[in-house]
């Protein structure tokens, strides 16, 4: 039995949002809703901008904080770079409080099917598919 106080799974969410950035026909109107989306985003709190939690490969500072509390994953990411943390915000967002199971068979291919991707550069479009494997490498260490 589902009730109003579960939550939507993650491939319900990840839809909501694909309709919601498709109603935007123009795949640069959706990129700038994703980085306006990600300007009003609080930036992590200074103590959690430790070497630690950066990932590696990137050339400006993107940091990635996973959560794992009472069988659910939790994310949260911040970079100096307005587009990457846009982009790993939409992947963390969306990840956020998925169980392991539906994130170990996740594919988050909607950013690439919807034009988002193709406005970065080489270099910051592979960091956000770091980004989608550390989320799935995660979630696999509690399933």
């Amino acid at each position: 039995m589902v009730t109003d106080d579960a939550p939507l799974s993650l491939a319900r969410r990840q839809d909501e949002l694909v309709a919601e950035l498709q109603r935007l026909r123009d795949p640069q109107a959706r990129f700038a809703w994703a980085v306006e989306r990600a300007r009003r985003r609080p930036h992590l709190p200074d103590d959690l901008r430790r070497d630690e939690y950066r990932v590696e490969g990137c050339q400006v500072r993107l940091w990635f904080v996973p959560e794992f509390r009472e069988g659910r994953c939790g994310f949260q990411t911040d970079s100096d770079a307005a587009t990457l943390r846009a982009m790993s915000g939409l992947l963390c967002d969306l990840a956020q409080g998925a169980t392991p199971a539906e994130l170990v068979s996740w594919e988050p291919d909607f950013l690439e099917r919807l034009g988002l991707l193709r406005q970065l550069a080489d270099s910051r479009r592979a960091t956000v598919g770091r980004i989608g494997e550390k989320i799935r490498a995660f979630a696999a260490q509690w399933v």
